[in-house]
């Protein structure tokens, strides 16, 4: 019994040891284990630490040194969302927490400056400052149109036309050379009509005249020196009545055009009608032709004004309708002398 006891003892104290030590070698393992697994997560920690990001700082000017306000500044990365912001009023701009070690593209624009753009890399933890911002005005290419009014292109071509002359002395202002002539104004008649009364060969075409009807003793005139001189006083009165009121006081009224418009194109049968019926058929402020009340009126306000001052014995209807006759025939033999033969011996010159 006691044999027994024993062994049953020794039997218990085997396993308790043994169970004791399965024990303390299972806790070294897991110590063991846990140990492996914390030394690469420490030495992964100590081997990557945390990146610094850095900042880019500038200031946007112009050529002069001006800050710009209101700039756009786009940061863009080569993948991503770009970065933007707009310049303060004293034109300076900031990004921050940018990546370092990335090339960026930094780009500002700004109303009426031509575009400037850069590339910007920073280092870690680094603030970089750009100090070659600079924004160059935008150069806009304008047309520039320039217009002349109809009058001041008028009064061009009149300056032209009053510097034409027949043989270098004669003038010959009451003809139009220009293909696209602009209408007179009232104050360009009433010029032009002075310039034809007041010029010597005015007197000297009322002279020749005198002269020629002195020697054909018509009208009723004395003859002799003074009988010339009434004739020569009566056509300069006729002429200048007519002048001024087919020239100038009815064509400013009526709105036409007292000038001849050479052709100098087509044939001689469209020239010569052209000629002809210039002193019956004008051309009208607005470039219409119409029927040429100024000259019919002008020339019979002229022959019924000469009843005040022809003799007697040739007043009445019979003077007026004879003046009137004599003045619309000589203006047809006029415009069929511009359009044939004055216009090789006219000294013409362009407007400019």
């Amino acid at each position: 019994m006691s044999t027994t006891h024993n062994n049953r003892d020794a039997s218990s104290h085997w396993l308790l040891g043994t169970l004791l030590h399965l024990t303390h070698m299972l806790l070294l393992i897991a110590l063991a284990g846990g140990l492996l697994l914390l030394v690469p997560a420490s030495a992964q920690s100590t081997d990557a630490p945390k990146v610094k990001t850095g900042s880019i700082l500038g200031t946007v000017v112009d050529s002069n040194n001006d800050t710009i306000p209101n700039a756009t500044v786009v940061l863009q990365k080569p993948v991503g969302d770009p970065l933007t912001v707009v310049t303060k009023d004293d034109g300076s701009f900031a990004f921050h927490d940018v990546t370092p070690g990335i090339a960026y593209q930094l780009a500002v624009a700004a109303e009426g400056f031509a575009e400037w753009s850069s590339s910007v890399t920073v280092e870690p933890g680094q603030e970089k400052t750009l100090t070659d911002v600079t924004l160059h005005i935008l150069a806009v290419q304008r047309a520039v149109t320039v217009t002349y009014s109809s009058k001041e292109i008028a009064a061009q071509q009149l300056k032209a036309e009053e510097r034409q002359r027949v043989f270098g002395f004669i003038p010959n202002i009451y003809v139009v050379y220009e293909p696209h002539p602009e209408p007179l104004t009232a104050r360009m008649k009433f010029h032009l009509a002075y310039k034809g009364l007041t010029h010597p060969t005015f007197f000297a075409f009322e002279a020749a005249w005198a002269g020629a009807e002195h020697a054909a003793n018509t009208p009723d005139y004395r003859q002799g020196a003074k009988g010339y001189g009434e004739r020569f006083g009566a056509n300069l009165a006729s002429g200048a009545s007519e002048g001024l009121f087919a020239n100038a006081i009815l064509p400013s009224l009526l709105h036409q055009d007292p000038r001849y418009f050479y052709q100098g194109t087509d044939t001689k049968w469209s020239r010569a009608r052209h000629a002809v019926i210039a002193p019956f058929v004008c051309k009208g402020d607005n470039g219409k032709l119409q029927p040429n009340y100024s000259q019919w009126g002008g020339s019979l306000i002229s022959a019924s004004l000469s009843n005040a001052y022809y003799p007697e014995s040739n007043r009445g209807a019979g003077l007026v309708f004879r003046n009137f006759g004599t003045s619309m025939g000589l203006h047809v033999v006029i415009g069929l002398t511009q359009e044939f033969v004055l216009d090789k011996l006219t000294s013409k010159h362009k407007h400019q």
